[in-house]
């Protein structure tokens, strides 16, 4: 999660400690003398700063760097963010099933647990229990509940990035407006006995599409993550951060009107959703006498090579890329991911053929249409991550370590 953090801006004076620590994360200066070089600091002054982050924890020296000299001389040593001082929880809601994680800050899983939990009971009872399954994988992973800096949480729903509040989310029923942030802090100090630490949360979608292009396709400047399961929804990172629109609503694709009549969970006729999501073709199947009751179950079906479950995806995956042309023609990325529960063969080949059928060559001349590289970790790895850049901005660690009395 050590990711590519924003130019600072800043040099002489203005450079913070918490620029620094930026510059020392992003690989940009890892050194003391490229610190001062980056930033027009004197020697002095970068040292007082350095030694902030030190005596918090947060930095630590590593190997000796190469001698930049040609006549030789000690090598200089190098700088590095200490990933082992804190960690970080993040779960990840589904319709019917949910994950929870502790992670390093540098993205590695160090325990997690899986398991029903139905969204629609509501978010009392959904964010109390994920307060038990902290403390659980916590105990799993050997880690104090002291030691978590916070919290990441992906729902399937849109999400007021100020308020951390979902809104208006079609298949969420009871959690519109509700205080999940709170909620989710009072449940891990109730099942740890810690103090309350900050909570965050964000589209499910986003944070696959945040963990996935962080992982495995960081040069990517425009990267868009299709999330197809239960529902439909696309995240989008543009220059390494999450695209929300004005107020989260970007990338719910789910209720583009596509002509159908097919009723949607959101009241509305001709959803995209309503006609090729995991929950649409698992209602086909029942249809057609084959038990399936949501985009999980299509998931055994495709596994299981299930010759109507591949039909009907590779059809659901020509709506959808019919869609996507447009979404493609528009944002121009780079790479194009499909990720959920009917990211597989069959729905993967129905896309490819309405996406370069109807999209303007030169949108898809360098387009790489792929399917996801962390599976259903994806939204785990968003979410710490989203946690980590949140705590390390250089303000809020100028705020933190103010805080810490350091």
């Amino acid at each position: 999660m050590t990711g590519r953090p924003g130019r600072t801006g800043k040099s002489g004076s203005q450079a913070s400690a918490g620029d620094l620590l930026a510059l020392v994360r992003s690989g940009r200066a890892v050194t003391r003398g490229a610190l001062q070089q980056a930033t027009g600091l004197s020697r002095a002054t970068v040292g007082q700063r350095l030694d902030r982050l030190f005596r918090a924890g947060w930095l630590r020296e590593g190997a000796g760097g190469p001698v930049g000299s040609p006549l030789g001389g000690r090598p200089s040593i190098t700088l590095e963010f200490d990933d082992s001082h804190a960690v970080v929880l993040a779960a990840d809601l589904d319709t019917r099933h949910a994950r929870a994680a502790v992670l390093t800050l540098t993205g590695e899983i160090l325990a997690e647990h899986a398991g029903t939990l139905v969204v629609e009971d509501g978010p009392e009872a959904v964010l109390g229990e994920l307060g038990r399954w902290f403390g659980d994988v916590l105990a799993k992973a050997g880690r104090r509940a002291a030691e978590v800096c916070g919290i990441g949480l992906a729902v399937p729903g849109p999400v007021d990035r100020e308020s951390g509040r979902v809104a208006q989310p079609p298949i969420m029923p009871g959690w519109d407006g509700y205080d999940t942030r709170g909620r989710l802090s009072r449940a891990f100090t109730e099942h740890t006995g810690a103090p309350a630490v900050p909570v965050l949360v964000d589209n499910d979608a986003n944070l696959m599409a945040y963990g996935e292009q962080r992982t495995g396709h960081p040069d990517c400047a425009a990267f868009v993550l299709v999330k197809v399961s239960t529902g439909i929804g696309a995240g989008v990172v543009v220059d390494g951060s999450i695209y929300r629109g004005v107020d989260g609503g970007a990338g719910d694709i789910g209720h583009i009107r596509v002509g159908a009549e097919a009723l949607c969970r959101c009241g509305s006729y001709g959803c995209l959703a309503a006609v090729a999501s995991g929950g649409a073709v698992a209602r086909r199947l029942t249809e057609a006498g084959v038990p399936a009751a949501s985009g999980s179950d299509v998931r055994d079906l495709l596994a299981a090579g299930h010759p109507e479950a591949a039909a009907l995806a590779r059809e659901a995956g020509r709506r959808v890329g019919d869609v996507l042309a447009t979404v493609v023609t528009l944002l121009n990325p780079g790479v194009l991911m499909i990720a959920g529960d009917l990211a597989g063969t069959p729905f993967l080949t129905g896309v490819r053929e309405l996406l370069y059928q109807r999209a303007l060559p030169r949108s898809t001349a360098r387009l790489d249409v792929v399917t996801s590289r962390l599976g259903e970790r994806a939204a785990l790895v968003g979410a710490g991550a989203l946690v980590v850049e949140h705590l390390y901005a250089p303000r809020r660690v100028e705020e933190r370590l103010a805080a810490l009395g350091v």
